[in-house]
């Protein structure tokens, strides 16, 4: 198969949104945009993601699970790999896939993931490849979601005229981008075979998944395909992958 040039532009910016379906707040969107659209491409791809900082302070992105090889000044942690980019900038980040599993892209810096600037990142195998036969795909990806900004929740945190310890904060579950208890449902169909990719793109909170009744082979954490292991449930800490 042909490999591609695939270009995702960014432009990134404060919003205002309603995602947990009870609190209207300030988050961090993409083209105007959350819950931020997956990024998709295949094995061989070359990806450009232009990235536009709309925002009032500086801004990188990390493709959380990508190796880098011989590109680690396209990682993104700010102020190890590269700087911030300034507020009106924009960068441009230049990766070269080599790899297929799920991953996911996040900003890093002043804990802008926390306020919404993820998305997931599929890499797929060319086809013919694939080291395991599936009949259909899905995603779902897990975000704890605050009703109060980051920077909020940690100046209440650290200053110390404020009362200590702060006022308890918990968190909403979304589940592909809204309230879990609202999100679409999948379709299964017998004698059929499915991966479900599930992506933890969240700031502290682990989430659980399971099919009750079901039992599933896991066949990829963290990127990287496993050997099949064969669980009815599946604890995912903040940023790991399973399929």
């Amino acid at each position: 198969a042909t490999t591609k040039h695939v270009v995702v532009n960014w432009d990134i910016s404060h919003i205002t949104v309603n995602r947990d379906d009870y609190n209207l707040r300030r988050a961090i969107g993409v083209n105007g945009k959350l819950p931020i659209p997956p990024v998709e491409a295949t094995v061989g791809d070359t990806l450009e993601l232009n990235v536009h900082n709309g925002l009032d302070r500086p801004t990188t992105i990390h493709a959380h699970g990508l190796f880098q090889t011989n590109n680690t000044h396209m990682d993104g942690p700010a102020m190890i790999t590269q700087c911030g980019i300034p507020p009106g900038d924009s960068f441009t980040y230049h990766y070269t896939l080599e790899q297929a599993g799920s991953m996911w892209l996040h900003g890093h810096l002043a804990h802008e993931i926390s306020d919404g600037l993820r998305a997931a990142f599929i890499i797929r195998d060319k086809p013919g490849a694939e080291l395991y036969h599936y009949d259909k795909d899905y995603l779902l990806t897990f975000e704890d979601w605050f009703s109060t900004e980051f920077a909020d929740r940690m100046y209440h945190t650290i200053n110390p005229k404020e009362e200590f310890p702060p006022p308890k904060s918990y968190a909403y579950g979304l589940v592909n981008g809204v309230n879990g208890n609202i999100t679409q449902t999948l379709n299964f169909e017998p004698g059929k075979t499915y991966r479900i990719r599930l992506v933890n793109m969240g700031d502290i909170n682990s989430f659980q998944f399971s099919l009750p009744g079901h039992e599933m082979y896991v066949i990829e954490a963290d990127g990287e395909y496993s050997v099949p292991y064969f669980t009815d449930g599946i604890d995912i800490g903040p940023a790991q992958r399973y399929s």
